[in-house]
Parts: structure tokens; sequence; C-alpha cells
């Protein structure tokens, strides 16, 4: 049984990693702060450790000098991304950006502990040849029984080898970044860093500062060099998730770095050269958008040398009742309920159910439908998927020019909104005159919540000069 080390100052986010993994068969011990993980225990003496970025006292990355032996993963968030790329390069094996969810935390550690466990036999072994993590199989990270995920699955094996650049379609929770982790953990470069990037969570302004890092004086708060996303992932594989919504100026410099394998800093006049794999996603359609103008179609072509579709859980009706089985045992352990079942009615509301948020949506209803239930029998009732989409979804890649009057709340109930009605009505009616950044202010909410409520609510982004 692998051991496993929590460094994190918040009780809460502490509880919740500590008994995530748990369950999920680890044994785990945790400390609030780097100074208190090493009086209560010795970091050396574990398989891997989980660190905070920001603690009390000494920073996570300290854990990387104090404990040589043992991996480090960072958590950290999108307002420390570039903190997270120091980490890398000091060390840590891998960063995990707040907030993430179950699967991706999970998928993580069991990555992490896999490379370790084959840089030690390799270490043993004579050969030099590049091992392959035992549970790198993408049918042992994603769940999909139904033949069109089998042939996903097959695609994933087949293209995952080689050096080529790939692009993976597929609507908002649908497990694309799962894809490029199976990807990446199948392919030469598994014991090298896997970087994610959702380019719509980044502000528009620091995306290319990201990405391509920048001179000491570059723009306006640039005190000193940074390292970009490309240069860290040197060696291994660069996830772009949402690449759609890149701006016209970082496709120009994507383009030459897929062109050429070469990098440009902000404000440099010096190339480099860097060897990093591409591996794109995106839930919009970027043959049209090349079209309009709104994505280069020389980048296009070069993204989309292989292409992996993901179907949406409406095309895998078949997967969708083990889906719910995965999710209800894990949510039955975490809230201490492990013998839940769903009853008859419930499974056929599902498989009738259109899943517009697809996986993601499922998991979901099946957390919220655990804290629900005071019996052992989760009913209809406790999904909750009446006013959810249903069979009348219509998925958001299908929304084009003026399809979303349809979806203006009317007029005759605008003084019974919901939350979400409210935004819905606030976002099209405004998305025209504003810019994301103004749209955000106005809501109250940060720029990625913009946009994760977009996804989830199936209003696209408008691009537009003023954006």
């Amino acid at each position: 049984m692998s051991r496993i080390l929590i460094v994190e100052d918040e009780e809460i986010i502490r509880a919740a990693v500590r008994k995530l993994l748990q369950h999920a068969g680890y044994e785990v011990a945790d400390a609030g702060s780097v100074e208190e993980a090493e009086q209560n225990h010795n970091p050396d003496q574990f398989d891997l450790i989980i660190s905070d970025l920001r603690l009390p006292g000494a920073a996570g990355t300290a854990l990387i000098n104090r404990a040589p032996n043992t991996p480090v993963l960072i958590m950290t968030s999108y307002a420390s991304l570039r903190s997270a790329v120091d980490s890398m390069k000091m060390g840590a094996v891998e960063y995990i950006a707040k907030p993430f969810d179950h699967d991706e935390m999970l998928a993580a550690v069991e990555s992490i502990l896999a490379r370790s466990s084959s840089d030690t036999e390799a270490s043993q072994a004579s050969g030099h040849s590049t091992p392959t993590p035992e549970n790198s199989d993408p049918a042992s990270i994603m769940y999909g029984q139904c033949e069109p995920m089998q042939k996903v699955f097959t695609l994933i094996r087949k293209v995952a080898p080689t050096e080529t650049t790939v692009l993976i379609q597929g609507e908002s929770g649908t497990g694309k970044e799962l894809v490029a982790r199976a990807l990446h953990l199948m392919s030469p470069r598994a014991l090298k860093p896997l970087i994610s990037v959702n380019c719509a969570a980044i502000p528009e302004s620091l995306i290319e500062s990201e990405l391509f890092g920048h001179e000491k004086g570059a723009f306006t708060g640039a005190v000193s060099a940074r390292t970009g996303l490309i240069e860290a992932a040197e060696g291994g594989s660069l996830f772009l998730d949402e690449i759609g919504e890149l701006p016209a100026e970082a496709q120009a410099r994507l383009l030459r770095v897929l062109q050429e394998s070469e990098i440009r800093k902000v404000g440099s006049t010096q190339s480099r050269k860097v060897n990093v794999r591409i591996i794109a996603a995106t839930h919009r359609n970027l043959k049209a958008m090349t079209r309009t103008e709104e994505f280069r179609e020389d980048l296009y072509y070069r993204l989309n040398v292989m292409q992996i579709r993901i179907p949406p859980l409406r095309e895998r009706r078949g997967d969708i009742l083990g889906l719910a089985s995965q999710f209800l045992k894990r949510q039955g352990e975490k809230m201490k309920k492990p013998d839940l079942t769903l009853s008859p009615e419930a499974m056929r509301a599902m498989e009738r159910h259109g899943w517009p948020g697809n996986v993601r949506e499922l998991e979901n209803a099946i957390e919220r439908a655990t804290i629900l239930c005071d019996h052992d029998m989760i009913t209809p009732a406790l999904l909750d998927l009446d006013n959810s989409g249903g069979d009348e979804y219509i998925p958001e890649t299908l929304v084009e020019g003026n399809n979303e009057q349809t979806r203006a709340v009317d007029a005759d109930s605008a003084n019974d909104l919901s939350l979400e009605d409210y935004f819905q009505h606030f976002v099209l009616e405004n998305q025209d005159r504003m810019s994301e950044t103004e749209l955000a202010q106005k809501l109250g909410i940060s720029r990625k919540s913009l946009w994760e409520r977009r996804q989830r609510l199936g209003i696209p982004r408008k691009k537009s000069s003023g954006n």
C-alpha cells in the first residue's frame, strides 16, 4: 500500500483530500505546514507528498529538497500558475490546479506513483528502454464499455506512442483531459511532465506570457523574467484545453511552435528550441471558426493531424448505468452511505435523460442524490433530471447565428427569474457590447466562472474586436 503525505493549511481541503485517498486504498498522513510535517513525520519515507504551494512558514516547494527521494505534487490555483511553473523547475513532479475534481486528483496520484515505480525498476534493470506505467491504458483511466468508447481507446493506443499532434473533440464534461492524460502516459514522454492549460480560464492579456514566458520589463508589472508553460513542459506534453478560445496573437505564436519547434518569450528577440508534444482539445467546431476567421486555418491543419472525438453521453447509453454505479459507490463511501442503490425508476430516468452536461452532469446528479437520500434507495426525484435538458438537448456545437435568441428568457416570466435564468438573460443581452472582463465584473464573478457557466448553459462566447 502506497503511503502519501498531505501538507495543506486549510483543514477542509486537507480533510477532503485525505478521505478521497483513503477511500482509494492509500495510507495517508497529513500536516498543516512544512515544519509540522517534519516534526510529526519523516517526509522522505513516503511514496508521494501532496503539498499546497502557499503555506504558513516555508513554501510547499521546500519539501522538494527536504525529501529528495520522494516525488512532490504541488497544488496551486490558476492565479498562481507562474509559481507552478517555477515549482516544476525546482523539481516538483507535477502540479494540479485548484479547484480539481476527484478523478483528476486520483489520476495524477496514480500516474506519479506508477512513474516512480517505473523509475525504480528501470534503475535496477540493465536495459535503458523507457518504461510504460501499468495503469496507463485508457481503459484504466476512463470508463467505457460501449462500442464508441472502445473505438476511442483503440485510437488512443495507436497514436499515443507517436509524436503526432492530437486534437481532441468533445462537448464539455466528456472527459477530454482524461484522454490527454492517457495519451501522455502511454507515450515515450510518460516520465516527463504533462502540463495542462485551460486557454479560456487565463485572462487574454496574460495568455501569451503564461504560455511563452516573458522577459523582465516586457510589459507593466513584468519585474522579472518568467519561464512559460510550454518551456516548462520540455521533454513532456502540453495539453491546451479549449484551444478555440486562444486569442489571435497567441495562435500565431503557437503556430510557430508547431512548425519550427521553437518559442520566443514576450519582449525577447531571441528564439529557443523546445521539445514538447502538443495535445489540444475543444468543444467548438474549429473548421467552422476558420471560415469566420475566428481561428487560423493554418493552425487548424497543424493541430488536426490526428483527431480523437469523444462521444457525448447521450451516444453512450450503454455506459450510463455503469458510470452511475461507479459514482454511486465512490459517493456512498465518501458520505458514509455504502448501501445506497438506484431504484428501477431512477435507472430508467437516467437512461432517458439527454445529459447535456455529459459525464460531469451525471457525477453531479449522483453526488446530489447521495447527499439528499435519507434511505438506501435513490429515486428519480432525488436525481432531479426533469428540468435539466432531457431528450430535447441540442449540442453546443450546433448552436449557430441567432439561435441564442431561442434561449432568451420569455418576457412574460422576466419577473420570476432564477439565478441561472438571470445569468443567461444578462449575457445574451449584453455580450455584443461588453467584453468578457466587463461581463464578469458586472455579474460579480471571475472570468473563469463566467466561462464555466457559459459551458454549462450552452452559451457560446462570441468573438469580436471588442473582446
